[in-house]
């Protein structure tokens, strides 16, 4: 039997909008910490689901208390719950990220947020070199059905020392290579909704499995670990 995101969840992030104060949480931090169990447990579930079709060996539950030392934004508190699960490295790259959030806000991610400087050059020049592979996985109606376009940062030029005439300039410009697709509130409270995360996830690994081989192989193809 699934876990499911109690309904309290979003009354609370509501009434927490409305009073972002350390005051208004410390009365109602018992209340806080008993959804956040609940909420963990179906974290928990869909890590243990992964793991029927994925190698996953991290999972971190994000704290609510913002840092707010270098934002504009000082409220002490975030108004959502996150979670990430990553992949056994170094042969498998990528990872998965669930976000709880009010108002129709939740969304699941995946992909590559912030590659390092070496996997960002190492992608571009593979696409550089052939984007055909990484098109015909993205371009298929039952990838795109689940996951629809890249999302993410950008340069609005190409790279240095790339052509910005290149063919796959729209790909080899990207600054992260990003999936996500959204959830409305009722679809969260449903009770197939790790059922409906889980499948998504499963979608993305011809993704996955292509550019795991891509980061841990150099352009010869030879193996990198």
């Amino acid at each position: 039997m699934n876990e499911t995101i109690p309904k309290e969840t979003f009354t609370f992030f509501k009434n927490l909008e409305k009073n972002n104060n350390r005051d208004w949480f410390t009365e109602h931090k018992k209340e806080f910490k008993e959804i956040e169990t609940e909420v963990k447990q179906v974290y928990n579930q869909l890590f243990e689901k992964l793991n029927k079709h994925d190698q996953v060996d991290t999972f971190k539950m994000f704290r609510i208390y913002r840092d707010v030392r270098f934002s504009k934004n000082k409220l002490p508190y975030k108004t959502h719950f996150g979670g990430s699960f990553g992949r056994k490295k170094p042969e498998l790259r990528g990872g998965y990220y669930v976000h709880i959030q009010p108002n129709n806000e939740s969304f699941i991610a995946t992909g590559f947020w912030e590659p390092n400087k070496e996997d960002l050059l190492r992608i571009r020049r593979e696409f550089e070199q052939d984007d055909q592979d990484i098109r015909t996985i993205i371009n298929k109606k039952a990838f795109k059905s689940v996951w629809g376009d890249f999302v993410g940062d950008e340069l609005k030029t190409a790279p240095r020392d790339f052509d910005k005439e290149h063919p796959a300039i729209d790909l080899i410009r990207k600054k992260q290579y990003i999936f996500t697709k959204k959830y409305s509130d009722k679809e969260v409270l449903s009770s197939d909704f790790i059922d409906n995360v889980d499948s998504s996830f499963k979608a993305i690994r011809p993704f996955f499995d292509y550019m795991s081989d891509v980061l841990t192989t150099n352009l010869n193809g030879e193996s990198l670990i």
